[in-house]
């Protein structure tokens, strides 16, 4: 297969998130990050849009939604690899990637900005490489922080969700979806925020959200789930589904 001029192989892993964020939709379910953005701009309920953060960003699209409704969204992502094709894709106007077909065979993929309508929204976002349990103090004054399929790959989740409020204005939203798949190979088993037994009784990913959020905020509605399909090959798919809840940020 010849690659066209313009075009590059991608790694796998990268090549999938780009097709779960701006390729085809597939068995029918709608876009993740888009769905997740309109689902906090449902939460968000005339509240400020002055500035948004996407914690966890990946290659992006959640970002660029978010700009859509605020004035600047900063895109944060622990990825090197990942922010680099954020940046590219703000700097060309268009994701291009090999999708992989089976086995050595891709395809060669190319979505525009125009095309999905976010070329304005795309003048709004800063991409950043950054570990969300260590961020730096410039990340301050956000009306959302968006944290989308993240908690379940950090290291230190519990960290990370004990400080997000400082990054918060008051009444702002902090909102998470997760699939609350805890490996090792991401996160401690002692670090995970449920998904064991404890005191006897089963403990839940949600239940550990409550503990560890409750000082600092207020969970607004019941949780729901998101369904999402991530494409490996032209013949296997990933269908799960991610819990979503909102949190709203006491006043101090």
């Amino acid at each position: 297969m010849t690659e066209p001029s313009g075009y590059y192989e991608d790694n796998n892993t990268l090549a999938q998130y780009l097709e779960f964020h701006f390729g085809e939709s597939w068995h029918g379910e709608a876009n993740f990050p888009k769905e997740l953005v309109g689902a906090a701009m449902d939460a968000m309920n005339g509240r400020a849009t002055c500035r948004a953060l996407d914690i966890g960003c990946a290659v992006g699209r959640g970002t660029l939604e978010l700009a859509r409704y605020f004035d600047h969204v900063d895109g944060v992502d622990y990825s090197e690899t990942f922010v680099s094709k954020c940046k590219a894709l703000v700097r060309d106007g268009a994701a291009r990637y090999a999708r992989p077909e089976e086995g050595e065979l891709v395809s060669y993929q190319e979505r525009s900005l125009s095309g999905l309508g976010l070329t304005e929204a795309a003048r709004r976002v800063a991409f950043h490489q950054g570990d969300a349990c260590n961020l730096g103090n410039d990340y301050r004054d956000y009306d959302l922080v968006l944290a989308g399929n993240l908690i379940d790959r950090l290291y230190k989740p519990a960290r990370f969700l004990g400080q997000i409020h400082e990054r918060l204005n008051d009444l702002g939203l902090l909102v998470i979806a997760s699939p609350y798949t805890w490996l090792e190979e991401y996160t401690p088993k002692e670090e995970w925020l449920g998904g064991f037994m404890k005191d006897g009784q089963p403990y839940t990913t949600l239940d550990g959200l409550k503990e560890v959020l409750s000082p600092h905020f207020r969970l607004l509605a019941e949780p729901r789930s998101l369904p999402f399909v991530i494409r490996e090959t032209c013949n296997k798919f990933q269908h799960s589904f991610s819990e979503l809840t909102i949190w709203e940020k006491r006043p101090e």
